[in-house]
């Protein structure tokens, strides 16, 4: 039978009737219940799958229709719905005012008797950590892209993360519907831009306004989506107009296949007959090991595309027994790669990660991924990390922000449990004896800080329990009180992303806030190596205080100037081994506050090379503080600059304020590194400093009507402009001068 059939909506014969009789009346209502989804299903019919893409690419949407057509919801909502209900999977109210999404949701659902995991993520790069936290524990990923946009820069970020954790991934090209759009164009960009190894298995039947439907260039077959929710698929005949183009497609998909897949190429080769089977198999397996990415169409919002896509994610996604996953084993100081066994019972001991914390109504929620084994509701598990166990009282699988209670689950599952006192990324183990831990997950340094004070301070115990949540929630979050400046600081991935605590603080707490002018995390560097020879001597009585050490501060490449590093060359015993410790301490809490400005020190090395000790006075201690005595000697002498972080950033705009853009990059002392029209819309790419940056949105939208738009991510450092350094060097002189009087008076 054709993988492909007139569907309707996919569920049981008995389901459908009713399905049907319920969109002639004007309601939906389903009576079966989705708690058969526990049952113990087979580990080929498991897919973990994620939902990526740009800001606006229509993943949200995209998942809305998933769970229609499955059946897990009743009603399809939009993200900036007129019912001002919003989409299923944007469960928070901020995301449905906004029509963004900013917290991770996790759903599940059934299709063709395959269980679904599904995790659907922001678009915006302030929320990147719930897009790594989720590839993190997923065994496949569909990367969606916009007809219009093609690939853009959060497009680039979620793929070097879909690559970071090895991820297979399936494109699907949505907003066919939409004005200027062009497949062809995406296809190009995600062969040169993403470097992927990419090619159509389904076209479109028209663009923009007559888009019609797709064809599927397998099976070559012409696939229209009718009724009033396109649930009806109904198969027909290539148009005649279309023929050539298919005929082309289909033999540029085989050829794009057999370089990278023996067994097709040989048939290739051999001029034999190819069959529909013969390449969904070289698919599915070039597709498990990551060398060619099938890219599917259709639109989201016009119903038209999602069946065929979720047979894709069955047919060419690896369940999880086809994913290898590995936990460093520890035992006596030496690490070792374990293969987990991914099978679904309980002949192998229990290994789970938290990869996400939540608080919700009845306290903290951690979602977990189960690699081995299976577990028990009333069952004990040990963290690998804090030694401690926890009995598990409560066993959930989640849809958006719903919980069904399950008995049990298996390996390969997506879950949650509560009253887990535990960090995103910690490992837990069914038995203690296992000494194991996963990989944890990459976590971005924050690039904006402001400052963040109460309205009311009556308040303080509320702002204190949520910053105390929002940052155990999220580790990109930080927060710290400046001792110097006496002020609280909240840093984060950029403007929205402290927008968004801000307004939660007030909307969840009662707390509201007052965020100040944002601040860049900074460094210092050196510019040239310097020599040190540094002795601390301390005698008062009794035991006192020696130590010498002698080395060189250098400067690090500027690929690596956001790092520190410490090396021992001494040879001999004149700085003894269980001293060295000290020394590399000294030397990184020296670094914590740099001699400029304040801000800490990177991009430097420092080489011990000799030093001094005595038999009786010398401690860690003393080595500790002769580190820091020596690099106060190197801040003094040394010639230092300020480095500063560099955003590339992508602003799109109509293509008649593109000289207007390029003028206020320009002023902002840009860097313009690329440009591209398409269609009447520019798209400009440049480097641009991030403390020139602030303030940028409403300039850019003031200038294009409102039209423009515009994201950043994080580059590198690179070193200030002078009349920059001079002007944070003495605003940093002017701030600590005005504190050494306040505290004299």
């Amino acid at each position: 039978m054709s993988l492909i059939t007139v569907i309707r909506c996919n569920v049981s014969l008995k389901l459908l009737l009713c399905y049907s009789s319920c969109i002639s009346k004007g309601s939906l209502r389903f009576s079966s219940s989705f708690s058969k989804y526990a049952e113990h299903k087979s580990l080929e019919k498991i897919r973990n799958i994620g939902i990526s893409a740009h800001i606006d690419s229509g993943k949200t949407t995209l998942t809305e229709r998933i769970l229609f057509y499955t059946g897990r919801i009743t009603k399809m909502h939009e993200v900036r719905g007129k019912d001002n209900v919003g989409a299923t999977m944007d469960s928070m109210e901020l995301e449905r005012q906004r029509g963004i999404t900013i917290q991770s949701a996790a759903t599940y659902t059934l299709w063709k008797d395959h269980n679904i995991n599904i995790i659907d993520t922001p678009g915006h790069v302030d929320f990147t950590i719930e897009v790594e936290r989720a590839l993190r524990v997923l065994d496949g990923a569909v990367l969606v892209l916009c007809a219009v946009g093609g690939v853009q820069s959060q497009t680039l970020t979620v793929d070097r993360q879909m690559k970071r954790y090895n991820i297979p991934r399936i494109a699907f090209i949505n907003k066919l519907d939409r004005i200027g759009a062009n497949h062809n164009r995406t296809l190009d960009q995600i062969r040169g831009k993403l470097h992927l190894n990419a090619g159509f298995i389904q076209l479109p039947i028209g663009l923009e306004a007559n888009n019609k439907g797709i064809i599927d260039l397998i099976y070559q077959k012409a696939l229209y989506f009718e009724g009033d929710f396109g649930e009806v698929i109904r198969e027909d005949e290539i148009p005649s107009n279309m023929k050539t183009e298919v005929q082309n497609r289909r033999q540029e998909l085989i050829e794009y296949l057999s370089n990278v897949d023996e067994k097709l190429g040989e048939l290739y080769l051999n001029e034999m007959q190819i069959l529909e089977k013969d390449i969904i198999d070289a698919i599915r397996r070039c597709c498990i090991q990551r060398t060619f990415v099938p890219v599917l169409v259709g639109t989201a919002l016009k119903n038209r595309g999602i069946q065929p896509l979720l047979d894709a994610v069955i047919t060419y996604l690896p369940h999880p027994g086809e994913v290898e996953n590995y936990a460093l084993g520890i035992n006596k100081d030496e690490t070792t790669n374990i293969l987990l066994c991914s099978e679904r019972s309980n002949k192998h001991p229990f290994v789970g990660l938290a990869f996400k914390l939540e608080s919700g109504r009845y306290g903290q929620l951690t979602y977990f991924r189960c690699y081995q084994g299976m577990l028990h509701k009333g069952e004990v598990l040990y963290n690998t990390r804090t030694k401690k166990k926890v009995r598990i009282q409560r066993l959930v699988r989640l849809h958006s922000n719903q919980m069904e209670d399950v008995p049990e689950i298996y390996a390969g599952d997506i879950f949650a449990l509560f009253g887990i006192d535990c960090a995103s990324g910690d490992t837990f183990v069914g038995n203690p004896k296992l000494n194991l831990s996963m990989e944890s997950i990459y976590v971005p340094e924050p690039v904006v800080s402001m400052s963040i004070q109460m309205k009311n301070t009556k308040d303080r115990d509320q702002f204190s329990k949520g910053v105390a949540r929002f940052t155990k929630e999220d580790p990109t979050l930080k927060f710290h009180y400046d001792v110097d400046n006496k002020e609280s600081i909240i840093s984060g991935m950029g403007e929205l992303h402290l927008e968004i605590y801000s307004q939660r603080l007030e909307r969840e707490y009662g707390c509201p806030v007052i965020l100040g002018k944002p601040k860049v995390s900074f460094r210092e560097t050196i510019r040239e190596p310097i020599e040190f020879d540094y002795l601390h001597k301390k005698q008062s009585g009794g035991a006192g205080q020696f130590a010498r050490v002698i080395g060189v501060i250098e400067p690090l490449p500027s690929n690596k100037n956001t790092e520190l590093i410490f090396k021992d060359e001494t040879i001999g015993t004149n700085v003894p081994k269980q001293f060295v410790p000290g020394v590399e301490r000294g030397f990184r809490t020296t670094c914590e506050k740099g001699y400029l400005c304040g801000h800490k020190v990177a991009g430097i090395r420092m080489r011990l090379l000799d030093g001094m000790h005595h038999c009786v006075d010398s401690s860690e201690l003393s080595f500790f503080l002769a580190a820091q005595g020596a690099m106060r000697e190197v801040f003094e002498k040394g010639s230092w600059q300020i480095l500063e972080p560099v955003m590339t950033v992508e602003v799109t705009c109509p293509e008649e304020f593109q000289g207007q853009i390029i003028n206020q990059l320009t002023k902002r002392h840009g860097i313009i590194f690329e440009t591209d029209i398409n269609d009447g819309w520019c798209i400009l790419k440049a480097e641009v400093p991030l403390n020139d940056m602030f303030g940028y949105v409403s300039e850019l939208r003031s200038t294009t009507q409102g039209k423009g738009e515009f994201t950043m991510e994080y580059s590198r450092y690179t070193p200030c402009l002078p009349e920059m350094e001079e002007r944070i060097i003495r605003e940093y002189q002017e701030a600590h001068n005005l504190t050494v009087q306040q505290k004299k008076n």
